[in-house]
């Protein structure tokens, strides 16, 4: 989740340069183009802007198109921009055969009739985790495929804990990582930090306790809800989690946490290269739910979808570009180099074999979900900036977390009307 959008960007996640291997053997389908395919040339929009045409990004894109048969015309927008792109290329009728986009963004562009369904083109989304292709399914419908995800756990100091004799294996519930959090003060250290801040970056970061209480988006102010919201302010009340969270983003919190005077950090996947660098042994648990087990966590990521075309006979070969970017080979080392857990259990076997500390983020994204999952659609944005305001307000202090949600569903019942 990375800073400007809804989706990966709000995680502050930077994109590295992709090594990619074996590109003939995963791209060797020598389908031909379409008779409609004007001079056999493919247009391919993706997120990424950073990447110029000698990057192996592109090198990929362009094997795929070999391998298909075509010639790639790519283009890397920002996240947002190429949301609004893709939608007055649409209006226009001048789509992309192909277009990458942030998971919560696909239920904007399929309501909107931009996108096709996986029906509609025959891409195949068998070997996709359930949980995650739903991120892309509206109405009992699927829009595209994902290439990978990302998700939220706990990264916990050992000197920390240690200090405080805290075994994080321990900790399987809220009680559980509450009472850690006592021991920890009382120890003369730091309990945990994450992100409050009056953006979806804090919505982010809210929804794995939301949801781990067993909450549900459309009843903001479900006791369940409350409790969860009450176990974010009593931490602050109780000195376990720093006033600052509050204003915090998740590249912050994160800095906070590299200090070495905290014992716990709510951050994701995307943080492993830094937490390599911190210069502190450190580990990795999943968030706890209420009762025990693992925490539903938000994910993000990118599908891989086709836009409506008025020369369908395009879709065939967008299908077979499709079915190499997300295939086992190039998905590995994408969602490898991006600190992305694969979107299939074949590549989060792999990245188990080659990478076994990868183990806690593979079972984290198992027990995931998106957030316009549940036929949210484009209601999960009315729902989630309420949200937001309500936690704000109640770890400020300006209400309690009961008149806070409250108010939030209200305000959310009013807009998805």
């Amino acid at each position: 989740m990375r800073t400007s959008t809804i989706g990966r960007r709000v995680a502050g996640c930077a994109l590295l340069a992709i090594t990619l291997t074996a590109l003939a053997g995963a791209c060797s389908d020598s389908g031909s183009p379409s008779s409609g395919a004007s001079a056999a040339e493919y247009t391919i929009w993706d997120p990424y802007p950073q990447f110029d045409t000698g990057s192996d990004w592109v090198k990929l894109l362009t094997a795929c198109g070999t391998g298909a048969g075509v010639t790639i015309q790519r283009t890397g927008y920002d996240t947002t921009d190429l949301t609004n792109k893709a939608l007055l290329a649409a209006q226009q009728g001048n789509s992309p055969d192909v277009l990458i986009v942030d998971n919560p963004v696909v239920s904007t562009l399929a309501e909107a009739g931009v996108l096709t369904t996986t029906a509609d083109t025959r891409i195949d989304t068998s070997a996709a985790e359930p949980n995650l292709l739903a991120a892309g399914q509206v109405g009992g419908q699927t829009y595209g495929m994902p290439i990978g995800a990302n998700t939220l756990a706990l990264y916990y100091n050992k000197k920390v804990l240690d200090a405080a004799k805290v075994d994080p294996a321990t900790i399987k519930d809220w009680a559980g990582l509450t009472a850690a959090l006592q021991k920890v003060k009382a120890a003369g250290k730091k309990g945990i930090t994450f992100s409050a801040i009056g953006t979806e970056e804090g919505s982010f970061q809210f929804l794995p306790w939301f949801w781990g209480s067993g909450a549900n988006l459309t009843q903001l102010d479900s006791p369940q809800a409350v409790a969860a919201l009450t176990l974010w302010t009593d931490w602050l009340k109780q000195g376990y989690a720093p006033n600052s969270v509050i204003n915090n983003t998740q590249t912050t919190s994160w800095q906070e946490f590299a200090s070495g005077d905290y014992a716990f950090a709510e951050n994701g996947t995307w943080q492993l290269a830094n937490a390599e660098k911190a210069g502190f042994e450190y580990g990795i648990i999943p968030v706890p739910s209420s009762a025990g087990g693992t925490a539903p966590a938000p994910t993000g990521g990118e599908f891989v979808t086709a836009p409506v075309q008025s020369d369908t006979g395009r879709y065939a070969v967008a299908a077979k570009l499709i079915a190499c970017l997300t295939s086992a080979d190039n998905a590995y080392t994408t969602d490898t180099t991006l600190s992305y857990i694969g979107a299939t259990g074949a590549v989060q076997a792999k990245q188990i074999s080659e990478t076994p500390q990868l183990k806690v983020w593979v079972e984290a994204v198992k027990a995931a979900k998106g957030r316009t999952s549940d036929n949210l659609g484009t209601r999960y944005p009315k729902i989630s900036e309420p949200m937001w305001g309500a936690f704000q307000a109640a770890l400020s202090g300006s209400k309690s977390p009961q008149d806070a949600l409250k108010a939030a569903q209200a305000t959310a019942a009013a807009a998805t009307k």
